[in-house]
C-alpha cells in the first residue's frame, strides 16, 4: 500500500509508461463508405461520372451554363443609357486644380448689351528688325585734345619723365662696401659677465590617486540587507531520474 501510495503522489516518468497513450485511440469516420463506423446508418453516396472518351460526345455544339449575356445588347442594337465611370486619383495633384469658388469675379463681367470702350494693349518686340549696320548716336567720338595725335589741332612740345640714372649718382657705390646689415653683433656675454637664464617649466601636478571614485549618487543603500532581518529563501534544486547509469570506478587493491 505505501507503494502504491508513494506512486500515486509521485512524478510520473515516462519510461514506467508501457501501453499506447491517448491519442493512438480514434474512432471510425462516419464520412463517405470506406472504413464507415458500422455502428451509425449509411447514407447513400454519389459520384460524378467520368469524362466520355468519344470525340463525338466531347464535341461542344451550344454555350453551357457560364455563358454571358451582356444586359446592354438588345435586340435593337446597344442600350443607349449614358454610363459613368470614376477615374483614379492623379499622380501629381499640382497637374489640375480646380477653381475655388472664391477664385470667380463676376462683379467684373460686362453686362451683356452694352459697347465696350477700345482697349489697347503693347505688345511684344518683333524678332524680324531691320539689321543695316547703322551706329547709333552714342558710337561717334571725338578726337582727344591731349598729345601730339591731333589731325587738325596744332600740339605743343610734349615731355616725359625717365627712371633716375644709378650711374654717377649719389647712390652709387663705388667701392661696393657692405651695409650696417650685413655685420652681426657680438652677444655680450662674451665680453662681459654671463647674466642668469630662466627657463619655463611644464606644468606640474599635484601627486595623487587617479582612479576613478563613485559618487554620492552611486550608492544605494535602500537596497542594502546585509544588516537588517531577512525570511528565508528557498530554492530548487536538480531533478535526478532513477533510470542513469552510476557511476562505477573500480577500486585500486
Amino acid at each position: 500500500m505505501t507503494e502504491q501510495a508513494e506512486d500515486t503522489k509521485g512524478p510520473l516518468i515516462a519510461a514506467r509508461e508501457r501501453g499506447p497513450g491517448p491519442g493512438r485511440y480514434g474512432l471510425p469516420s462516419t464520412c463517405g463508405y470506406i472504413e464507415h463506423d458500422f455502428t451509425k446508418t449509411k447514407s447513400p453516396a454519389y459520384s460524378f461520372g467520368g469524362r466520355l472518351e468519344n470525340s463525338m460526345f466531347k464535341k461542344d455544339c451550344s454555350p453551357g451554363p457560364g455563358y454571358f449575356i451582356d444586359p446592354t445588347i438588345t435586340k435593337t442594337g446597344k442600350d443607349g443609357t449614358p454610363s459613368y465611370s470614376v477615374l483614379g486619383r492623379q499622380k501629381d495633384p499640382n497637374t489640375f486644380k480646380t477653381p475655388a469658388p472664391g477664385t470667380y469675379s463676376p462683379e467684373k463681367v460686362h453686362p451683356q448689351g452694352e459697347r465696350h470702350a477700345p482697349a489697347y494693349s503693347m505688345g511684344a518686340r518683333t524678332r524680324f528688325r531691320r539689321r543695316d549696320g547703322t551706329p547709333a548716336a552714342n558710337s561717334y567720338t571725338l578726337p582727344t585734345l591731349l598729345g601730339p595725335r591731333v589731325p587738325n589741332k596744332y600740339s605743343s612740345s610734349s615731355y616725359s619723365m625717365t627712371a633716375r640714372a644709378k650711374t654717377g649718382g649719389f647712390s652709387e657705390d663705388l667701392a661696393k662696401t657692405p651695409g650696417p646689415g650685413r655685420y652681426q653683433t657680438t652677444q655680450p656675454n662674451t665680453v662681459k659677465n654671463k647674466s642668469p637664464s630662466y627657463s619655463m617649466l611644464s606644468r606640474s601636478y599635484m601627486p595623487g590617486d587617479s582612479t576613478k571614485k563613485p559618487g554620492p549618487g552611486a550608492h544605494s543603500p535602500e537596497k542594502v540587507y546585509v544588516t537588517k532581518k531577512a525570511a528565508p529563501s528557498f530554492s530548487l534544486g536538480i531533478r535526478h531520474s532513477e533510470f542513469i547509469t552510476p557511476l562505477i570506478i573500480d577500486a585500486s587493491d
